[in-house]
């Protein structure tokens, strides 16, 4: 990537999180090409990509401005520390999210789903067609129980940018990210442990610890810099606690990324008090500044770090196919996976690994990024447009899902049924908590290319809102 992109993205991102304020004057020209080593001409570039991106405004004899028209609605407040373990609810809300089949007339914003249409994806559909018409039938076969040796190679290639020096020995294929993470979780864990998550938390962990029975202990998450370590160290001095499970690079619902100073503090947490960390990075290809965030397990020096990730939101979810690189865990990990779907199907782990060898992934990857983070810039407009006034929201910084908070009282719950009628689903923020918390709260997924009948979604879920609000008044 070139260097006016990197410098666009790391002051776009600055704009985003609040460094410069509506009105704030940005560094000069010359003041950036001091600090950063480039041309003038470099930051020229860089600012304007921005000014194209409506995230800086140019003053002739004064330099670069943010927008002073270019409002942003408040930052989702960090909840309270959790007082005790909880056992996990909300599966019938999940169950009424994940069991919804795509229809045209439903404008679907709950689901976690990527843009399958891109043209990128046309050489991985290729290379699918044609293992499928082998002679030799590859993708027919049982295969390793730890996948595709040929895939597993050019995961831990791809690896190299977060930061682990991975090999294919060290990683297991899954059926999904989820499959991942269900299989670290039982590796580690037994009936009734405590499990430290993240909160708000992505709902099929969560359920994973239900199904297992085993508790959740919530604890508070910061929208910019992720899990409060305050309150996990409190935590772990209180509770005996097995494992930490957490998402932190562009997390699913707040899309953060964690500074990479957090994580080490994180880890050296896990280290002090002996416990196991359960990373989900199924997110992390994902994130709109290059080079990509570290993972928490590029850190890890003990193997106390079980690496969690798929295809299933970088490429598609019907390929399912994930990966872990659960570090001291892995023959526990190879047993859990076996005893519940044995070896994963072979024939998308033959394609992707073509696809990636080919070289398709990263530009797939770069227009991804692209076109998600112009994607959150829209849907952030559309939020604060057609939404109740004080609404806050997410500041995604990788990623695909938007977080928004509505005044305390108010009933998502609710607010679903009442569009249901209107042809838009949404994901309820109770599904995000072990004890059902959030309820005030929704995910809205910005995936696709915005669309006059996305934004009809959007103001429809906007005026159903404000519609609520005024009859609880």
């Amino acid at each position: 990537m070139t260097l006016y992109v990197n410098l666009a993205e790391l002051l776009g991102t600055r704009i985003e999180q609040g460094f410069y304020r509506p009105g704030d004057r940005l560094p000069s020209v010359r003041a950036l090409s001091v600090e950063h080593g480039v041309s003038l001409s470099t930051v020229q570039q860089a600012y304007r990509m921005l000014e194209d991106s409506g995230l800086a405004t140019p003053k002739p004899k004064s330099g670069y401005f943010v927008p002073v028209g270019r409002e942003l609605p408040e930052l989702p407040a960090v909840g309270r520390p959790a007082q005790r373990p909880v056992e996990i609810s909300q599966w019938d809300q999940v169950l009424e999210l994940i069991r919804a089949v795509p229809r045209k007339d439903v404008v679907q914003l709950g689901r976690g789903m990527p843009d399958i249409s891109s043209p990128t994806m046309k050489p991985l559909l290729r290379g699918l067609a044609r293992i499928s018409r082998r002679q030799d039938m590859p993708g027919l076969y049982y295969d390793n129980i730890h996948g595709t040796l040929e895939l597993r190679e050019q995961i831990a290639r791809l690896m190299l940018d977060s930061g682990c020096q991975l090999s294919a020995s060290d990683l297991v294929v899954t059926t999904g990210c989820h499959e991942a993470l269900s299989t670290s979780i039982h590796a580690i864990c037994e009936p009734g442990d405590i499990v430290a998550v993240d909160s708000p938390s992505f709902h099929g962990a969560m359920q994973t610890l239900k199904g297992l029975g085993m508790k959740a202990l919530e604890i508070p998450t910061d929208p910019l810099t992720g899990i409060s370590l305050e309150a996990l160290e409190l935590a772990l001095e209180q509770w005996p606690i097995k494992v930490i499970q957490l998402t932190p690079n562009c997390n699913n619902p707040l899309g953060y990324i964690m500074p990479e100073s957090r994580k080490r503090a994180l880890l050296n947490l896990a280290q002090r008090f002996d416990v196991a960390i359960i990373e989900d990075d199924v997110y992390g290809e994902l994130a709109y500044t290059y080079p990509r965030p570290r993972t928490i397990k590029s850190f890890d020096e003990d193997g106390r770090v079980l690496l969690c990730s798929s295809f299933s939101k970088t490429l598609a979810p019907g390929l399912r196919i994930g990966w872990v690189a659960p570090g001291r865990y892995l023959e526990r990990v190879l047993h859990m996976k076996y005893i519940s779907t044995g070896s994963t199907a072979p024939q998308p782990q033959i394609a992707i690994a073509e696809f990636l060898k080919a070289g398709h992934f990263e530009p797939h990857l770069r227009r991804m990024r692209t076109q998600y983070q112009r994607n959150r810039d829209v849907m952030i407009d559309w939020v604060t447009r057609y939404f109740p006034a004080g609404t806050r929201a997410s500041r995604p910084q990788g990623s695909f899902m938007l977080w928004v908070e509505l005044p305390e009282g108010f009933d998502t719950l609710k607010l679903n049924r009442a569009l249901h009628d209107q042809g838009v689903q949404i994901a309820v923020g109770s599904i995000f908590s072990a004890s059902g918390k959030y309820r005030n709260c929704l995910r809205m997924n910005y995936a696709a290319k915005p669309t006059a009948l996305i934004e009809e979604a959007v103001r429809k879920v906007g005026a159903t809102a404000i519609k609520l609000l005024a009859e609880a008044d």
